[in-house]
């Protein structure tokens, strides 16, 4: 498909459908993780998601096989236990994550420090695969 063997192509701008896909998945899954949180009774000070998609071809045909969520995250007062339990569920409960079939892994981790201000949710997408775009 024309579209994603031009992923590597340096003239070409804009954002890659596999891109926006990463970039939704890590949003989705910021603000579940928030929720369990805030339903545990803990209000997140930030948290940070990179949602890397892996592409393959499959059959000849481009297939999103894999993603794999990074969070990293600063909770004032909780408990990593209950910190891991709240990713899970967030995992498990993200719409996005429920509506792709692929293979979702993903790294929790809690920071000490604390951050500034009130919530802050961010979150970027990454597109990575054997044969798109060039790593």
């Amino acid at each position: 498909m024309a579209l994603y063997a031009a992923g590597g192509d340096p003239k070409r701008r804009g954002t890659n459908p596999p891109e926006l896909i990463a970039a939704a998945h890590a949003g989705s899954f910021a603000l579940s993780l928030a929720n369990e949180l805030g339903e545990a009774g803990y209000s997140p000070r930030q948290i940070d998601t990179t949602a890397t998609v892996t592409m393959e071809q499959i059959a000849a045909v481009w297939t999103l096989t894999q993603v794999h969520l990074d969070v990293v995250a600063a909770v004032p007062r909780v408990a990593e236990c209950d910190f891991v339990d709240a990713a899970l569920r967030a995992k498990a409960n993200c719409p996005v994550s429920r509506a792709l079939n692929a293979n979702i892994s993903m790294r929790a981790h809690l920071t000490r420090r604390e951050a500034d201000g009130g919530q802050l949710v961010s979150r970027r997408g990454l597109a990575r695969g054997r044969g798109f775009p060039p790593n």
